[in-house]
C-alpha cells in the first residue's frame, strides 16, 4: 500500500473512530484492507480509498472500521476482574439492591458481557434483584455473533464445566458441536452498535459498573481523557471502572482511586 494511501485511510479510521495507526501498522492495515478488496473486486487501494470517500451512505467506512478494529476476547478474560465484579455483587445483593446497570462497552462477540450476566446470576442467590446490561461495540460484524449467543466448543473452554452445563444448551450438528447461551441470561444483555469517540455518549441512566477493557490502548491521550470523563459522568458515585491489564488512568483525569491494577472507583 502506498503510504499516500495509507495515510488518508488511517485519517478516515481516527477521524471515524478515534483508533490511531502509526506507520508501523501499514502490514497490518494493508492485510485487512485487502480482503475488503476481494470481496469487491478491487485491486487498486487507491481505488478502494475512491470507494470509501466517495460512498455517501457511510456503509463502506463502517465496513472499513469492521476490517480494521481488532476483537480478541474469551469468557472470562482477566479473571481478576470477575472475580472483584463477583465480590461486589454479591455486597449489593446483601444490602437487598434492587437495580444494577452494568455496560461493557467494547463488547466484542459477546463473550465479555455475557460472563458478566452469568456472574450476576450467581452471585445474586435468592435475592430478587434486576440487571440491565449494555453491551456496545463499534464493529457491526462482530455484534450479529454476539446477538446470537452460539460459540463453538473451543470458545467456551474458559468456562467452568458446572456454568456451562447450567447456562449453555449443546447442539449437535453433523460432527460438530456449538453451544448456545440460555435465553435467561440472554435477555439480561441489550447490544446496540456504538462509537466510543463521538460524544456525549446518548445514555439516560446512571451506572454502576463499566467494563471498557483493552480499548483505550488504541486511543491517543486526549481521547482517553475524554472518555475517562464521560464515564465518570455516567457512573454512580461509588461506581466502578474495570480496564484492561495495560491501561491505566493518569492522575490527571481525576474522578477516580485506583483500587488495585486496572480496577477504579468514581469518587
Amino acid at each position: 500500500m502506498q503510504t499516500a494511501v495509507f495515510n488518508k485511510l488511517r485519517t478516515l479510521i481516527y477521524n471515524s473512530s478515534g483508533i490511531c495507526l502509526n506507520q508501523d501498522k501499514t502490514a497490518l492495515v494493508t492485510a485487512r484492507v485487502s480482503k475488503r478488496m476481494r470481496k469487491l473486486r478491487l485491486a487498486d487501494y487507491g481505488k478502494y480509498l475512491q470507494c470509501v470517500l466517495e460512498d455517501s451512505t457511510g456503509q463502506e467506512i463502517q465496513h472499513l472500521l469492521d476490517a480494521i478494529s481488532t476483537n480478541v476476547t474469551s469468557f472470562y478474560r482477566e479473571p481478576e476482574h470477575f472475580n472483584f465484579l463477583r465480590g461486589i455483587l454479591k455486597i449489593w445483593a446483601a444490602e437487598k439492591a434492587k437495580k444494577i446497570r452494568m455496560w461493557s462497552a467494547a463488547c466484542s462477540t459477546g463473550e465479555e458481557p455475557y460472563t458478566m450476566a452469568i456472574e450476576a446470576k450467581e452471585s445474586t442467590g435468592n435475592h430478587p434483584m434486576e440487571y440491565k446490561i449494555l453491551a456496545t461495540d463499534i464493529n457491526s460484524d462482530v455484534l450479529v455473533t454476539a446477538q446470537s449467543g452460539e460459540y463453538p466448543e473451543d470458545r467456551i473452554a474458559p468456562i467452568p464445566k458446572h456454568i456451562r452445563t447450567k447456562y449453555f444448551t449443546t447442539i449437535k450438528e453433523g460432527g460438530s458441536k456449538s453451544y448456545l447461551i440460555r435465553e435467561e441470561i440472554r435477555n439480561m444483555v441489550v447490544f446496540r452498535q456504538f462509537n466510543l469517540s463521538v460524544f456525549p455518549f446518548p445514555l439516560r441512566n446512571r451506572l454502576d459498573i463499566i467494563f471498557c477493557r483493552n480499548v483505550m490502548i488504541y486511543f491517543d491521550t486526549e481521547l482517553r481523557a475524554k472518555l475517562v470523563a464521560e464515564f465518570s459522568r455516567l457512573l454512580k458515585p461509588g461506581g466502578y471502572l474495570m480496564l484492561g491489564h495495560a491501561e491505566s488512568i493518569s492522575r490527571a483525569c481525576g474522578g477516580f482511586r485506583c483500587l488495585r491494577p486496572s480496577i477504579y472507583q468514581k469518587e
